[in-house]
């Protein structure tokens, strides 16, 4: 018994460590640049990510994908994988390795969406409409630059008739036969798991911190233990001796199927969807929900533990219509509420929250269906990214939306920062939709969705003294640029927040004092 023990304590070492960001400077969030090419990522880390105190890069998948032209360059083409050559879109290999390490040297870590359940669609066909122009057959499922062959596949333990997943409530089909078509790795293979881990740890001796693993609901927890286990630890360049990379699993779990995310949280985080489909709800005021409910968000709505949880309002899925949420998702098309919800989300101590930079589309909506939801990022006529181009007043031009560098994120992303470590504390509410609460004596926040004003004296739990809010504005040297608070020597402060203004919501905090 006692070495059980010994090697499940190993085991758990091992793990533990995955949970870990590894962030630097104090630095809490993420941020996903959804389909930014290297060349921007690393000036973005210089010029505004690492200032700004971000803590890292979520960026797309870097390895060879197919290429599409019907539809024309889909953003999904890059979650097509037919080689692990690391060239794609976003660029080549020399711009990679000069991202990551221009990104590291200012502590801005970078996170790779690794896809590694698949390869592309069993209707790829044949050819080098690939990235890097590397040839492949889908039709024999031969992708030589790997290589994998038809050997490499589960096609013969799906026993579905079509070999695809028909049912959801069957926990085989779900990770042994095609998720829409696309070439399921059989990942039980020892061969096959040392190409996924020759991949990832060739990203890792580059200098990368984790991944996000997509689509990790179709595979086996046991294989991906194996996966994990045998990852280096990270450069030690720039990062502790020993460290492990820090794994987040897309595991859509809404509740309702057989295959949960507590399956997959002893492995590294995992994206915990409910939280941006009950918060879309609960912003929207949707089925009677109220902010005055959130008083126990995280753990109390039925979400996993915290110190499991990857957290966000919309992703790259979700934001489209696509992945899990539905409607009540709220995005940038929703920038008002939207706001208010990532505010709540960074002032708000459950799980490491990353924070979505998405571009626009032309969305055409027909019975409540995006027809446009495939299209890619800003490009030029030949299908090639378009540069993110930064406008005089630091917003993003050419479709980039940067929510990121919204002043009302970016301040929230400071926030959290600020009140790192600190407890969720004075809460209040009015029993409806204006809810306020801090962080022990470092921050404070206070929301106003209801349809009326928000009219309060609240204990607000910091020191006494004028407060900048960094919603309306910013504190810019001795001054402030929006509205100020008085906290009186008892922590208590009067707040008057209209429902019709901007931004119906005030955040103050130890850095924002005048």
């Amino acid at each position: 018994m006692k070495m059980k023990l010994l090697i499940l304590a190993a085991l758990l070492g091992l793990s533990s460590a995955q949970f870990d960001p590894h962030m630097k400077n104090g630095r809490t969030s993420l941020v996903h640049l959804f389909e930014w090419r290297w060349a921007d990522i690393a000036a973005e880390c210089e010029r505004y990510l690492a200032p700004n105190g971000f803590g890292g890069v979520q960026i797309s998948p870097p390895s060879e994908s197919i290429v599409v032209t019907n539809p024309w360059h889909p953003w999904w083409q890059r979650y097509q994988p037919i080689s692990y050559n690391l060239c794609s879109r976003s660029g080549n290999e020399d711009e990679l390795r000069d991202m990551i390490t221009r990104c590291n040297n200012v502590g801005v870590n970078i996170y790779v969406d690794a896809v590694i359940n698949h390869m592309c669609g069993a209707g790829g066909g044949e050819g080098k409409h690939s990235s890097c122009g590397t040839y492949f057959n889908a039709n024999t499922k031969e992708f030589p630059s790997v290589p994998y062959s038809g050997w490499d596949f589960n096609d013969g333990k799906c026993n579905t008739g079509s070999g695809e997943i028909e049912n959801y409530n069957d926990i085989y089909q779900v990770r042994d036969c095609r998720l829409v078509g696309l070439l399921d790795l059989a990942l039980e293979k020892d061969y096959v798991r040392g190409k996924v881990a020759e991949y990832m740890n060739k990203l890792i001796d580059m200098g990368v911190a984790g991944f996000r693993v997509d689509a990790c609901k179709h595979m086996w927890p046991g294989d991906l233990s194996v996966v994990f286990g045998s990852l280096n630890n990270l450069n030690t360049k720039w990062f502790n001796s020993g460290s492990r990379p820090f794994i987040f699993q897309e595991v859509i779990d809404l509740g309702g199927e057989p295959i949960t995310a507590s399956e997959y949280t002893g492995l590294g985080r995992v994206t915990e969807f409910k939280y941006g489909a009950k918060l879309g709800t609960v912003i929207r005021k949707w089925n009677g929900e109220k902010l005055s409910y959130l008083v126990n968000w995280g753990e109390g709505w039925g979400m996993m533990a915290s110190g499991k949880a990857l957290v966000f309002v919309d992703n790259h899925d979700n934001q489209r219509g696509h992945g899990a949420g539905g409607a009540s998702i709220v995005t940038f098309w929703d920038s008002r509420l939207y706001k208010m919800a990532v505010g709540l989300m960074l002032a708000h101590p459950y799980g490491v929250t990353r924070v979505m930079s998405s571009f626009r589309w032309d969305r055409n909506i027909v019975n409540g269906q995006d027809q446009n939801d495939w299209m890619g990022p800003p490009s030029y006529g030949d299908g090639t990214t378009k540069p993110v181009t930064i406008n005089a007043d630091t917003t993003c031009g050419d479709g980039w939306v940067c929510e990121h560098r919204w002043r009302q994120i970016r301040n929230m992303v400071i926030f959290r920062n600020v009140v790192n470590g600190e407890s969720f504390s004075n809460w209040w509410d009015n029993g409806s939709n204006q809810v306020a609460f801090g962080r022990g004596s470092r921050g404070f926040i206070v929301i106003n969705n209801d349809d009326w004003t928000l009219d309060a004296t609240l204990n607000t739990g910091l020191p006494g003294g004028t407060y900048c809010d960094v919603i309306s504005g910013q504190k810019e040297g001795s001054s402030c640029t929006g509205k100020q608070v008085q906290v009186g020597g008892d922590g208590y402060a009067y707040f008057n927040i209209s429902n019709s203004e901007e931004d119906p919501f005030i955040a103050i905090h130890a850095d924002s004092k005048l």
